[in-house]
């Protein structure tokens, strides 16, 4: 099992857990305190409630307990994230708009398809070309942002055999939701015949290929020039006399 999945789940499950116990918790109180304390039970207001200090410590600590553990979940996740095995393969990916290119160690290239050998450690040099965008693989539980003028990285084992979802977690641009593609990780013998080929890009921006990865087609883009329709013609001002004013053609008396 890949220690990122299992790190991240953990950290989810951990925090819906707490989130579940305090919404039944204050839920349950605020019942009992519309009831218990409504103007039928109790018609005279009681004036003789104080204040508790060990309710305040309580409710002070408890939840800094809480959020320590939450936070404690989170950074052995961030942690593993950040620590790339040293035997990792290395993929270099760019994002451009609107689609992501991978770039292998020998340069052999794709867009859109990335493939990579099944129980490998593959660690992803992050870059854009363009805009920000963000390089997410939700089966793996991996995102990080593809910056301009940065190169970031993160990593992950492509664990077992099979075709997973890439996606842009950032927004950048009218076709953002069209920037999707597809992890395809096969036994490591049928990635290197696939790697060592001497073709040095493979392309699947025909619409065969993409109807048959199930990744959408940009039903925006035309080759047809568009024209400008709020530009109307130049008027002339049919208000403009002679260039000399006509009250000075007036008479003077005599």
């Amino acid at each position: 099992m890949n220690p990122i999945v299992e790190l991240v789940d953990d950290s989810f499950i951990f925090i819906m857990a707490i989130s579940a116990v305090l919404l039944i918790g204050v839920t349950a109180a605020m019942i009992y305190f519309v009831f218990r304390y409504s103007e039928k039970n109790n018609p005279k207001p009681d004036q003789s409630i104080t204040g508790s200090t060990t309710l305040e410590i309580l409710w002070t600590v408890i939840p800094l307990i809480l959020v320590l553990a939450m936070f404690f979940y989170g950074y052995a996740g961030f942690k593993e994230m950040r620590n790339v095995p040293p035997d990792a393969m290395v993929v270099k990916v760019t994002g451009k708009m609107w689609f992501w290119h991978f770039e292998y160690d020998n340069k052999r290239t794709s867009d859109t398809l990335l493939y990579l050998p099944e129980g490998k450690n593959v660690k992803f040099l992050l870059e854009s070309a363009d805009v920000n965008h963000s390089f997410y693989v939700p089966a793996f539980r991996v995102k990080e942002d593809c910056v301009p003028g940065r190169t970031n990285y993160m990593w992950f084992n492509a664990t077992k055999a099979g075709t997973y979802d890439i996606e842009c977690a950032e927004y950048c641009g009218m076709n953002h939701s069209y920037m999707l593609g597809k992890v395809i990780i096969v036994p490591e013998k049928e990635f290197l015949e696939w790697v060592s080929k001497v073709e040095k890009t493979d392309t699947v921006k025909t619409a065969d290929s993409l109807k048959s990865i199930n990744i959408k087609t940009d039903s925006l883009k035309t080759t047809q020039v568009k024209t400008d329709t709020t530009k109307a013609p130049v008027k002339k001002d049919s208000v403009k006399t002679t260039p000399k004013d006509s009250l000075d053609r007036v008479k003077k008396p005599k």
